[in-house]
Parts: C-alpha cells; structure tokens; sequence
C-alpha cells in the first residue's frame, strides 16, 4: 500500500522520488542530526493520485509539449487552466487523512510553512529554486490542506514550465511533494553558500543576513548583510541598510514591516554567532560531501536549518592530487574555442603536452586538465620563475588581454607566494624542453641571420604535407587497439616532431616585428609607427588561412551569376546538400571546384581543435552560409582586388619605412621588413598541420568505430567520442565494460550541460573564478571596452553570431562573436568590422582583420549579450571600445 505522508525521521537522500528534493534533503539533515525543525511530507504518490482523477490532465499536458520555452502568452494562458483546473479537483479522503493525521500527531495548535518540492529540484545539476510556491505561517486543517493543493498546482507556475522546459525536464516526468515543516519565528534569517557563488573560491563561506524571515530575502525585498568566512576568520563584511523585513501574523499570513530607522544599519549577526553558523555549514558540506546552498534562522539564540541543496552555478574544478595551489589557464581563450570538448577530443589533446611529462600518463600529472568539459592548462610550477613569468605575461597579452589580466591577479595571490617547486623538479623539466628547445633556438637566429624567409612557406608546406602522407600510410597499415596507441603517440609527438619544425618560421617573424616596431617608434614615435606596421600588417604572403578566404570568393564568384544555383544553395538542407546539385546548371561544376577546395581545406572547421567536430569535408554545407554573404556583400572579384591593394599598400608602406633610415641601419631595417612580410602570415601553419594530422586520426577513429558497432560493442559512430582514449583501447581488446550505454548517454547529458557553464578565462585549485579587468580605453563613459587589434573605426549595423556554420552577412554589417578561428576566416570578406568576447592583438580574428583592413576590437566581455542583433553601433580598434548609438546612422569608415 503507497504511503501519503511521511515523518522527517522515516526520510533520507534516498527518498527524492517519494518526496523531491527539499523533502529528501530535510530528512537527511534531520537524520543527521542537524537542527531541523520537525515536519513531514505529502508524498508524490498523493500528487499522481490526484492527477490521475482528472478527465482533463492528459489533454493539458499534451498541449504543454507543444509550446517552446519561448512561447511565454501561450504557456501564461495554459497554465493558468491547469493550476485552476488542479485546485477544483477534490482532494482524494484518504490522502486527506493521512495529512491530518501527521497535522494531529505533530500539534495542531502549531503553525506551519508548506512548500512544495518537486522530484526534479535542489538537484546537483538542476536547482528550481523558487519555481514553485511556499505558504508561510499555516494554522489550521483548512488552511493546511488548501495550502497542499495550491502547491500541487504551482507545479504549473509560467515560471516552473518554462525552466522545464528549457532544461529538457518533461512536465509528466516531475512529481510534486510537499513539505509541511513547524513554522520557526526567528529574529534574523537567511541563506548560507558553504562556497563563494560569485568567484566560485571554495574555501569561502558567504552568508547573507536581515530580519525577520527568510522570505523577504529569497524574494528580493530586502537589503542583506553579507558576511565572508575563511579559515574560521571574518575576512569581509558588508553591513546593508535594512529598511523591511516579514513577520508572521498571530492568525495566520505574514506582513511587511518598516524597520526604525536606527535597527536598518545594526549588524544583523554578531561576529561570534557568524563564526558558529559558519561552522554548521562546513559540517552540512561535510555531510553531504559538496558545497551547499543552506536558509537558515536564529531562533531565541539558536541556529536552525530550513533548507540546504546543492549549489548548481560553480564551475567544476580540474583535478589536483597535492593541498598547493595550482593557477589553471582555459586552454580555450588561448586557441579560440571556448566551447566544451567531448572526452575522446580532450583524452588525445592531453598528449600534446606530453613531451613536458615524458613518459608520464597519469591525469593529474599532465599539463592539461579537463574541468566542464574544457582544457585548463596548469602552468604553476613554470609561473614561479620569474624569466618565465614575465615572457609567460606577456604571451597570454597577445592572445588576451583579459587573460593575462586574470593570470597576473591569480598569481599576486598570497596563496601562489607560497608555492614551492623543488629546483630538482624545475631542472629535470627543463631537461625535458632542452633537446626541442634548443634546436627550436638555433633555426630561429639561422632564420634571423642567414635564411632566405622567400623560401619559409613553401618549405613548410612541403614538410606538413609530406609528414600529412606519411602519418597516412602508416595508419592504414594498422587497426584497432595499436592504431589508437599510434594516434596516442601520434598526438604526443605532435610538438617534438611537427610544430617545432614550423613555428621557428613565425617566432622568428615576431621577432622581426618587435625588433622593427622598436626601430621605428624611435624614429617616428608611436602613433606614426603603428600606422605604418599596420599597413605593412596586409594582405601578408603565405597565409594559409587568408588563402582560403580568398579562394571561398573565388568559390563564391563562380556562383554569382547562376540565380538557379545561388536559390539552390539558400533553400538545401545539410542533409540533401549534393543529393541534386547535378540537376541545377553549373552545379557539377560548382562540386568540382568545392571538392577541389575541400582537398586542401576539406580537414577545418568551426572550433576545430575539438576532433569531434564535423570537418567541412564531412558537411560542406557549412560552407553555405559564407559562400550567401560573400555574394550579398561582395561585387564579382572584389576580394581578389582588395587582396591586391592590401599589397600595395603593404609595399609603399615597406618602402616609406626604409626610406626613414640610413646606411647599415637601412639595410638592417629592410632585412626586417623583408621577415615581417614573408614569416608573419606563417602563424597559422602550426595549427593547418595540427588540425590535419587530426583530422586523419579522426578518420581512422570512425573506421574502429564501424567495427565496434559490427561487433555490438557500440552502437552509433558518434558514441565513440564519449569514450577516453584509454577506455576505447579496452573496448577495441574486448575487455567486457559494464553499463557502456548508461556511461555514454550519461556523458552525453553532461556534454549537453556543458555547454550552459560559463568558463573562466583562469580558476585556481580553490575554485576561484577570475576574469581580469579590461583596459583604460578613450572613449565614451558608455562605451564598451576591448583591446584594439585593428586600427580604424566604422559605424554599421551589428550582426550577432553565435554559430559561423549559420551566419548571413548583409551590406554594411558589423560581426559580433563570442570568438573566432580559422573556420570563421569566411565571414571575414563580408563584415566591415569585427567585435569577439574572447582574443589579443596575434589571435585569429585580430590577424586578419588588420590583414583585411577592417576595425576590429576583440576581448570584449559579453559583448554577444550586450550588443543586440541590428543595433547600430560604432567600433574603434584604433582606441579599442565599442558604442551602441541610439540612431542608425549612415556606414562610415576612417583610416
């Protein structure tokens, strides 16, 4: 026989299905022995039983599927009917006695706080604080059992069905309990996060305090204390003006009261009650074995505990096996993909790193961390070295400014002043680097000095392609378990044996910069000095990712004049993309010169250091959209023009410098200009290489993972990517695994939640979140600032892009993105300005943008949920901030 209601002492964690999770929660805490006020719960069996007296429920809910979160009048409209509908049912006699019998046994003089707790809340990943409703001060059998039903039907709050909706929670599949707890009258109340819900430091307890009850503060009403507790010690306190609190009525309800004026600034807590209640909550965290969200109140001196859930905002942290602080870098900001990576992706981006850590496989001992679904790299034991330190800085300045802004806050941390690396560790890492480090030196000064950089592109391309084929051949001569210890080893020797054969070409271009930018700022000062790098800056040779650009336009231009192509493009879905491309005129010749674009281009995309994207070559028809824009933007052969006025403009610029010096110091400076203009478009050729290579052992992963769904061992090509490395090995060698589809569908929903986490730029081992400070800027008070990476200001029409793969550019619009690779390079011959939240003056987005000549300004902060979609806004990248105008106004461009 199903039980209605259930005592706090019949109750543990083990009962959310029968009581929610507040219920689950309160008799765990009961339980254990906190102080909880007594109560019982009205179980979820109750709520199925009155819904299943409904004629009217399933109708209702089948309408509710329907709506998207969005649809707010239609959800406003539908749930009103329900909640209505659910509190005119009757309410079933033996649910009803049941309830007035636990009323009877737990005194009906008292009064009682009713709230509801659904099966899909205070749940580690889902909160739904708040969604549904809570009555306060309940005395009476009557008022009792209203208050039960009228918290079955909150279930069905505009609020509670859109937050189900949007986080993929079925209105049928979540049960509601309801909680009716002795109401507690307590003199100051509020919520406690054994965690900093802020910064996200878990070695903070942040309490918020006021007056009377907890509600007012829930709600919103009122001002709060906020009191900070680390290592037992108050290290911060914010004393709020207090102007309302709620008190309950001897009748029943509750009322809002002013406060006199002289209690609204009074310390709600004094320090030693703080401490004590602080001490609770470290216990409860304890308990539970995670950080917790806890309300509480001080009744006649003592703490009572009404609630506690766990905290569902803090970004989780990359595993350490040692109690030193560690500062973490996001991977991501650095490599212009911010997204989450599913496992096998992260598992072979680990190695990379290995040639740090030879021979050294263990998680916690790599460079790289996983941590929500990203890679966090751990640079601390190097950051202790000053030399390091400083060339570290100012690296993560060029990629972001923000993120060496972050970096240089973690590590002026008293916590990372007392970091200790043994000098045996440091030595025996430096051993390690030594062997690539040095000859990494040596062909840098012989590019410096004594190479023709004439002849760096066409050496380097011939060498990726090359060692592309050889990785090839050998892939093909082995599978299973070996194949993916060759890609193991593949992707750990991808900087020993790949890169550090090709990024001496552009360090020494760097070098060329800097030496050139110095020379010149002498001799003109800086403004003049940066106007002219600038245009030295364009339409730079040998850059793989402007080639590609420019022959998408070429793409694009073959296109223009064929309007039964371009409507086929603008109508096809990506499935069918080629499936009637044979019956539109020119169409097979369009495919030919696609294909033969996606030979050489066919292995990039959006985000492609994550292996589990899909390549171009795998969806061409992401390509759709850029080839759209370039046609609405673009007369026939304009970016070809603009490439070569680029030229120009960069050799009157070459020449205008040398023209500046004399004698040794001119040769010298055109030896400079002649490296700065044929090594610095050689930035991307690592990463061509790297994302190559990748793309063949993706391949070769698909190929093991048609053979493992053959044999039954899984069950759809995609699966596979939410396997480690590790665990792939062992499934391919038939070592049996136990709930395989539980652990990927598992993954699969974290993956999913991922993607709502917003990561860090740099977190520390305590779990601190740290963002950096953006620069002074000149410019509006209202203006929105960002590093300039492209000289120039425009004024134009925002697009908003989330996703390349969906972008349209239209005349005169301006990109907004939350960052850009390589696979965004597309987009970048139709805006006329540039804005990310992520990027420094040599990442991606900045590079070609000056190579394009357009203004840009990169490391905005929320700049994707700041700016709408069709506001007219102003971008100076001379001056490196953004403004929203109030009027639109005519396109104009300045040098």
């Amino acid at each position: 026989m199903e039980k209605y209601v259930l005592n706090f002492t019949e109750i543990n964690r083990n009962h959310l299905p029968l009581v929610g999770g507040k219920g689950a929660n309160l008799g765990e805490l009961a339980g254990a022995g906190f102080p909880v006020p007594t109560g019982f719960c009205v179980t979820t069996s109750a709520y199925r039983k009155l819904i299943q007296s409904s004629t009217k429920m399933e109708e209702l809910f089948a309408f509710l599927d329907k709506l998207s979160p969005e649809e707010f009048d239609q959800i406003r409209i539908v749930a009103s009917q329900i909640r209505e509908h659910l509190v005119s049912l009757p309410m079933p006699e033996d649910i009803k006695r049941e309830i007035l019998s636990a009323w009877k046994s737990a005194g009906e003089k008292q009064s009682y706080a009713v709230r509801s707790s659904a099966t899909a809340e205070d749940l580690p990943n889902a909160s739904f604080a708040g969604q549904q409703d809570t009555f306060l001060n309940v005395i009476g059998a009557e008022a009792l059992l209203s208050a039960v039903q009228n918290c079955w039907a909150s279930l069905f709050t505009d609020r509670a069905i859109s937050y189900r909706a949007k986080n993929g929670f079925g209105h049928r599949s979540v049960y509601l309990s309801v909680v009716v707890q002795e109401m507690v009258f307590p003199e100051v109340s509020g919520i406690m996060f054994t965690a900093d819900p802020i910064t996200g430091h878990r070695h903070t307890i942040s309490i918020d305090a006021s007056f009377g009850l907890g509600e007012a503060l829930v709600s919103g009403l009122v001002s709060a204390d906020l009191y900070q507790v680390r290592h037992n010690q108050i290290f911060y306190k914010q004393i709020a003006k207090k102007e309302l609190a709620i008190y309950a009525l001897p009748k029943g309800g509750t009322i809002k009261k002013a406060l006199s004026p002289a209690f609204q600034e009074i310390q709600a807590l004094p320090n030693h009650k703080i401490l004590q209640l602080a001490e609770i909550g470290q216990q409860i965290e304890n308990h539970y074995g995670s950080e917790q969200d806890i309300e509480w109140g001080l009744v006649g001196g003592e703490f009572k505990i009404l609630q506690s859930r766990p905290i569902t905002s803090l970004y989780p942290l990359p595993f350490v096996n040692d109690e030193q602080f560690h500062v973490f870098i996001n991977f991501g900001y650095i490599q212009m993909m911010t997204d989450p990576m599913q496992p096998l992706s992260f598992s072979l981006l680990s190695n990379v790193t290995n040639f740090i850590n030879k021979n050294t496989v263990a998680p916690e001992n790599r460079v790289l961390r996983e941590a929500g679904g990203r890679a966090f790299a751990d640079f601390t034991g190097a950051l202790t070295l000053p030399p390091v330190r400083h060339r570290l800085l100012k690296l993560m300045s060029g990629m972001d400014e923000l993120l060496a802004s972050a970096l240089s806050e973690a590590i002026s941390r008293s916590e990372f002043q007392r970091v200790y690396v043994p000098k045996k560790t440091v030595l025996l890492r430096l051993r390690r680097i030594a062997p690539m480090a040095v000859p990494v030196a040596f062909k840098v000064a012989a590019n410096y000095w004594f190479k023709d950089p004439a002849k760096a592109n066409s050496k380097a391309t011939n060498f990726i392609n090359r060692y592309v084929k050889a990785t090839e051949l050998k892939l093909q001569k082995v599978t299973g378990p070996e194949r993916i210890r060759m890609i193991e080893q593949g992707m750990g020797n991808m900087f020993p044996q790949v890169l550090s054969k090709i990024i001496p070409y552009f360090i020494t271009g760097m070098l060329a910069s800097e030496a050139l930018k110095k020379k010149l700022d002498q001799r003109l000062g800086k403004e003049q000095s940066a106007l002219l790098l600038g245009k030295l800056y364009k339409s730079l040779p040998g850059n793989v990712t402007t080639e590609m650009g420019l022959q998408l336009g070429d793409l694009a231009d073959f296109t223009r004049e064929k309007p039964e192509l371009i409507h086929y493009l603008q109508t096809v879905d990506h499935e069918s993309f080629y499936a009637s491309l044979g019956d539109i005129p020119g169409g097979m010749e369009f495919k030919q010169k696609l294909d033969h674009f996606l030979i050489k281009y066919g292995a990039r995309c959006i985000g492609e250091i994550d292996m589990a994207k899909p390549r171009w070559q795998e969806d061409p028809a992401q390509l759709i959209s850029s080839i759209i824009s370039n046609l609405q933007t673009m007369a026939y052969g304009e970016h070809r023009k603009r490439f070569e006025q680029g030229k120009k403009d960069a050799e009157a610029a070459g020449q205008e410098i040398i023209r500046q010096f004399s004698g040794i110091d001119q040769r010298y400076v055109a030896k400079l200009v002649k490296l700065y203009r044929n090594l610095m478009g050689m930035r991307e050729h690592h990463k061509f290489a790297l994302v190559k290579l990748m793309y063949l052992y993706k391949l070769a992963i698909l190929e093991e993972a048609e053979f493992l769904i053959h044999k039954g061992r899984l069950f759809q090509t995609q699966d596979i990517f939410f396997l480690s490395s590790e665990e792939l090995i062992g499934l391919l060698e038939g070592q049996p695994s136990k709930n395989l589809l539980e652990v990927i569908e598992s993954r699969k929903k974290q993956h999913a939640l991922n993607y709502k986490l917003k990561t860090p730029r740099v977190m520390t081992s305590d779990g601190e979140m740290i963002e950096g400070k953006p620069r002074a800027a000149k410019g509006p008070k209202d203006a929105l600032i960002g590093t300039p990476v492209s000289s120039g200001s425009v004024t134009g029409v925002a697009r908003v892009v989330l996703r390349a793969e969906d972008a349209q550019l239209n005349p005169g619009e301006i990109l907004i993105a939350p960052y850009t690779d390589p696979g965004w390079t597309p987009l970048f011959t139709s805006a006329v300005g540039l804005v990310t939240e992520v990027g420094g003056m040599m990442t991606h987005g900045s590079v070609v943008a000056r190579e394009y000549g357009i203004p840009a300004v990169v490391g905005v902060d929320m700049a994707t949920e700041l700016i709408k979609d069709g506001d007219v806004i102003k971008v100076d990248g001379t001056n490196g901030y953004v403004q929203i105008l109030s009027r639109k106004e005519k396109l104009t461009v300045s040098p």
